[in-house]
Order: C-alpha cells, then structure tokens, then sequence
C-alpha cells in the first residue's frame, strides 16, 4: 500500500564538472546513462525512490536551464513536482522551499532528500533503511541522514561521528566532520564510530522547518513569507524575485551541524557517489586488461586500467597506456591520467578560456 505521506526531494542542479567532457553546464551528468546501463542516473534514481514513495510525491529540485531536460527524462513528472531554482544558492535554500511547498500540500509529510546522480546497488536494502527512517521520523523529532561504513581513508567526503554507546540501529549523532587529510581520516576510520556523509536525508516537513525556523531565521522568514502563494499560479513570481536575496549556504552547514535531534542509520547497501571518473571505473565491469569501457568497440594493446568512452560503437585503438581516462565527445577529446582526475575542473576552466565556454 503507497503511503501518501512519503515524499521525495531529488536534487538535481549540479553540474558534475570532473566528469567533463561529457558532463557540461548545458547537459550535466544526471542526465547521462553514465553506467551504459540504458537508464540516465536521474531515471535510476527516481525509479529507486518509486519503490517506496508515490510517483507524484517525488519533487525534482533543478536549475530552471534543466527543466526540459528533466520533463523529457522523466515523462510521468508533472509541472507541479519540478522545483526550479533561479539562482544557484546551494542546498539550504531550495530544501527549504520544497519543504515549505509539501508540507503545505501535506503537513504529516515525511521526506527523504537525496542527490540524483548517486550509484546505490542493493535497492532493496535502501528501501529498508529508508522505510527505517521514515518510520522513525514519522513519531519523533528528527533530522536523519543515511551514512556510509567507510571501506578506506577516504578524503574527499565529510564524515559523522556517531554515539559509541547506542546499540540500536539508529544512533545520535556527535557532530559533522569536514573533509579530512588523510591522517585525520586514517584516525576517523580506527575510531570505528565514523561514516561517510552521503547527502541523503530523511524528516519530517515539520521537524525540517522547525529546524530552520530555529537555526536560520532570516532564511526561514524570506522564504515563509510566501507561504501564502505557494502551490499557486503566483508563486513563480515571488521566487524569481525572492531566490536570489537567499544565502549561498548548505544544508549540512545550515541546520545538520547545529541541531542537537540528528540521528545517523549506517547504510547497509553499497554506495558510490560517482563523483569522478575514477569512481565511475570503480563501479564498471572491467575487461580482462582491466579496461573499464562505456559505448566504445576497443582494440587494445599493451593497455590497461583505463576508463574509455565514446560515442556508442565507436572504435578506439589504445596501444601503451596505463590508467588513463579516455573519453571522447564530440569537439573534444580528453586523454588524462587518472591519478590526476581530481584536477579536470581546471583543466576545464583553462580549455573554455582558450576555445571558448561552449566546450563546458
């Protein structure tokens, strides 16, 4: 039985600049079968969430530039359920205003928010922790999140350090960590009591506005001064004009990091936020030379550990290389090692300032 309560907010505004050159300000990667699966990370998604929350309950937030991209990929989504930024303004602001729209729709709302171009295997394992969540949220006030058992010192996410002492499932959370060195996150992951900060978030619309009536008065005031108009034909016209006056803050930073009800379920499904190249090779089938290859017809020599891609059954001929990032999209061709991948948004910035903004 769907429960009418449940509601989705998936965030969908990103650009993913480190998977240029196929991800770009036009056509982020959201919108891209990264995986070569048949299905574009956004479709994966909402129909993972389908599973559990009612098709016209899960609201896509997005920059207005990928409304049409988000109505042709999702052909059951209503206008009603694209939330679009006018201004890009972080995550804080447009949870607030999703949260503030459904819980007018709905006041016993229950949410989870989650990011749109994650990779999760085991759905049914997210359904589980999820349905947890939202059983728990339904009859306390909380702010929930899904962390992730650390397999290595990673040190290009947050972390949440949990209560020790809680043998149950749902633990309180101690506090928000930024981003470690790699020390610091060797430490983290000794000290067993430490998950990776996935960005998924679970609540009720009553206890999320609450905690932003509490910790960001002036965000809470701006946008709830159009309470009035939400879910109207006037709305549009208040957020052009109201947006872009929000702070450019996150959530985490925004109320995670400052409530005293924040509870962590550590995820039992396999997680990857695929958040570079290097982690979408990760994920992929490899060939017997540990080739990852997406859409490309290869011939391959004295190669491996590459990520290739190309335009579907395009051959490509790789002769002599290690680890390397391959992909080629129309007007570009990006040959990179991987051990540097972190550093593509930069090599973007150079190209659009020698070539022109249209190659990003």
């Amino acid at each position: 039985m769907e429960n009418k309560n449940y509601y989705a907010i998936l965030m969908a505004g990103g650009v993913g600049s480190r998977f240029w050159p196929v991800s770009t300000q036009d056509f982020p990667k959201q919108f891209h079968d990264m995986l070569g699966t048949g299905d574009t990370l956004i479709q994966k998604t909402f129909n993972r969430l389908a599973t559990l929350i009612p098709k016209e309950n899960i609201f896509i937030l997005t920059n207005e530039r990928y409304n049409n991209l988000v109505l042709e990929q999702l052909p059951e989504v209503t206008k009603r359920q694209v939330v679009l930024e006018p201004a890009m303004r972080n995550t804080a602001p447009c949870i607030l205003y999703a949260s503030l729209k459904i819980q007018k729709e709905n006041p016993d709302a229950v949410m989870i928010v989650a990011p749109s171009d994650h990779w999760i295997e085991d759905e049914k394992t997210f359904s589980t922790n999820v349905q947890q969540a939202f059983d728990y949220c339904s009859k306390n006030d909380a702010l929930m999140t899904l962390g992730i058992q650390p397999t290595f010192p990673n040190t290009g996410y947050g972390y949440i350090e949990f209560d020790k002492s809680n043998s149950s499932s749902i633990k309180s959370v101690n506090q928000f960590r930024e981003k470690p060195d790699y020390e610091t996150a060797k430490k983290f992951i000794s000290q067993g009591n430490f998950l990776w900060n996935a960005g998924i978030f679970m609540w009720s619309a009553k206890s999320v506005v609450e905690a932003f009536q509490k910790n960001q008065p002036n965000l809470y005031s701006l946008f709830e001064s159009g309470i009035n108009i939400y879910n109207t034909d006037l709305e549009d016209d208040f957020i052009l004009e109201n947006y872009p006056k929000a702070d450019n803050i996150s959530v985490d930073y925004a109320i995670m990091e400052k409530s005293t009800n924040v509870n962590v379920i550590a995820a039992e499904f396999d997680w990857n936020d695929l958040g570079t190249w290097g982690s979408l090779y990760d994920k992929l089938d490899k060939d017997e030379a540990g080739n990852a290859v997406v859409n490309s017809k290869t011939l391959t020599e004295d190669a491996s550990g590459n990520m290739i891609r190309s335009k579907k059954d395009k051959v490509v001929v790789v002769d002599g290389l290690q680890d390397y990032i391959i992909v080629d999209k129309d007007e570009v061709l990006l040959i990179y090692p991987k051990s540097k991948e972190q550093d593509i948004k930069m090599v973007l910035q150079k190209v659009k300032t020698k070539y022109g903004d249209h190659l990003g």
